[in-house]
């Protein structure tokens, strides 16, 4: 929809929307379709919902679910109501869940209906929360979200919405062992998409025929952002309730799909389906990919199965998602370029720091650095940790180390921190570090991240016991998926006498790594 006009803020672009398309569908979801008009209705209804059940704009309320179109309602639904959703990790143990939820102090929390038992268990543990609300079924105690969405009117809301007003708080993995919720603004989402729309190559543009699959986890931008992302264009969004990549194959078959955003992992797994070479993807147009590097092998048996134009995507939660991309018509076997991220997007500006902050000529390996509008708003409740990342010069850190070559493309070389990645879900070491610790038995450990042809990495534990005492490789993992997310737990232990450490006492990471990664022309796979 090139020719649409540019929304003030979010809420504008739903109701816009829905007068420019009006009966086509905008969502499709299990059977169930909504069309723009309907969704605007729908939405005005939460918003009102939202301001009789006492919240404030501003306020944040939380989802724990998995991928709906009701999210999505709840997600424009408070936007319209200048209230801010945070959803969560459903993938999290409970007391992470709990301290997101308390994070952010909501309010009201919108739960479906895998895990409502989960929250009953945890409950004495949400003193923030007044309302708990069921979103798909009903559930003893809980509201039922049906019935209480639709006591309200379908009326415009018609609250006041500035373009820096926070439009979601998405909360990223912690280097201390703690979720951040960066906060993405009205004005981070539709820079996005207005920058440079003039000039945006065909992979980057939408037409009202798009069919667009919904199949990231809403938690990460790559869910919630590629939703938004085709609602904003007029596109029908086909959202699946988790990644299965079967159901993938059939959401080809029998939806259209004509673009789609994958991480990695999740496109080995649709690839390596028995069926995936003899399903239709004629209409498929482009399959974005990134969140993580992705094998040579890999890309090259994915760009001869499914026949369409390929597009690799660097960004973060922090930079409203991507801001550096691979074209298709530099995917090609034996190009250099192939190796690379990309080129910055229109309108935003890379650069490589030294140590000092100062640039780096090209070639040279450094922090990576952007600065645009997309940049998020800060860390919420968190200002020193917003200060380190987002500089006084507006320029944000990356965390990753990389350089570009005279072109322009950004070649990621590793990261400075120690974060590791796998199957697309960013994972802190100290975090894990933190739950392991809590072993009675465990004197130190240090975690890394190792190859894995699965997930690109694993977590790997490297443990030294107390004096006289013995535990298990299993004995720690199962300990471990008490405290922490399943995804997060180590896949491998070892055991050691003493770690490696510096005079200063600090760890030696890369002693531990190196010999994993050796062959390898980079620390990330």
């Amino acid at each position: 929809m090139s020719d649409i006009q540019q929304p003030a803020n979010l809420a504008e672009m739903v109701r816009a929307r829905a007068k420019a398309r009006g009966n086509a569908i905008v969502y499709e979801f299990e059977g169930r379709q909504t069309s723009f008009a309907e969704f605007d209705i729908l939405t005005n209804r939460v918003a009102n919902a939202l301001k009789a059940q006492g919240v404030h704009p501003r306020e944040r309320i939380a989802y724990l679910g998995k991928n709906s179109d009701v999210y999505f309602e709840l997600l424009m639904g408070a936007i319209k109501a200048n209230v801010v959703m945070a959803p969560v990790n459903w993938r999290l143990a409970g007391p992470e869940i709990a301290f997101i939820v308390e994070d952010c102090k909501a309010p009201v929390l919108f739960v479906g209906p895998e895990f409502t038992g989960l929250i009953d268990k945890i409950r004495p543990q949400l003193p923030s929360v007044r309302t708990f609300i069921a979103t798909e079924s009903s559930a003893p105690g809980w509201l039922n979200y049906t019935a209480w969405r639709d006591a309200q009117s379908g009326d415009d809301p018609k609250v006041d919405i500035d373009r820096k007003d926070i439009a979601i708080q998405l909360y990223t993995s912690g280097t201390t062992g703690k979720p951040k919720g960066a906060m993405l603004s009205h004005a981070n989402f539709l820079n996005l998409v207005e920058t440079g729309r003039d000039e945006k190559p065909d992979w980057n543009k939408w037409t009202e025929d798009d069919v667009s699959l919904v199949a990231m986890p809403i938690f990460h931008i790559g869910g919630s952002g590629w939703g938004v992302m085709g609602l904003y264009h007029g596109a029908r969004g086909v959202i699946a309730r988790e990644f299965d990549p079967t159901k993938v194959l059939d959401f080809f078959e029998q939806s259209g799909i004509t673009k789609l955003f994958m991480v990695p992992a999740a496109m080995q797994f649709v690839v390596r389906q028995p069926r995936a070479r003899s399903v239709d993807f004629s209409r498929l147009k482009y399959m974005l990919y990134g969140a993580s590097p992705i094998p040579a092998a890999l890309l090259k048996e994915c760009i001869e199965v499914f026949g369409c134009g390929f597009v690799q995507m660097y960004g973060m939660t922090e930079t409203t998602g991507t801001i550096v991309a691979l074209p298709p018509e530099d995917h090609v076997e034996g190009l250099d370029r192939m190796r690379s991220a990309g080129k910055a997007l229109p309108g935003v500006e890379l650069a490589i720091l030294d140590i000092n902050g100062n640039r780096l000529p090209a070639g040279e390996v450094g922090e990576i650095a952007t600065r645009s509008g997309s940049n998020m708003a800060g860390y919420w409740n968190l200002p020193e940790a917003t200060a380190r990342t987002l500089g006084a010069d507006g320029w944000l850190r990356t965390g990753d180390a990389g350089y570009m070559d005279t072109d322009g493309y950004l070649y990621i070389h590793d990261r400075i921190k120690d974060m590791i990645i796998s199957g697309g879900e960013n994972i802190y070491p100290a975090e894990v570090e933190s739950a392991i610790c809590d072993h009675p038995d465990v004197a130190e450990v240090a975690v890394i991240g190792v190859p894995d042809d699965r997930w690109g990495e694993a977590v790997k534990a490297i443990v030294v016991m107390k004096q006289g005492k013995e535990a298990t490789a299993s004995d720690i993992i199962n300990f471990t998926r008490e405290r922490i997310a399943g995804f997060k737990t180590p896949k491998s232990v070892e055991f050691i006498a003493a770690l490696p450490r510096n005079p200063s006492g600090k760890i030696l990471r890369r002693h531990l790594r190196d010999p994993y990664w050796e062959g390898k022309d980079r620390q990330v796979n």
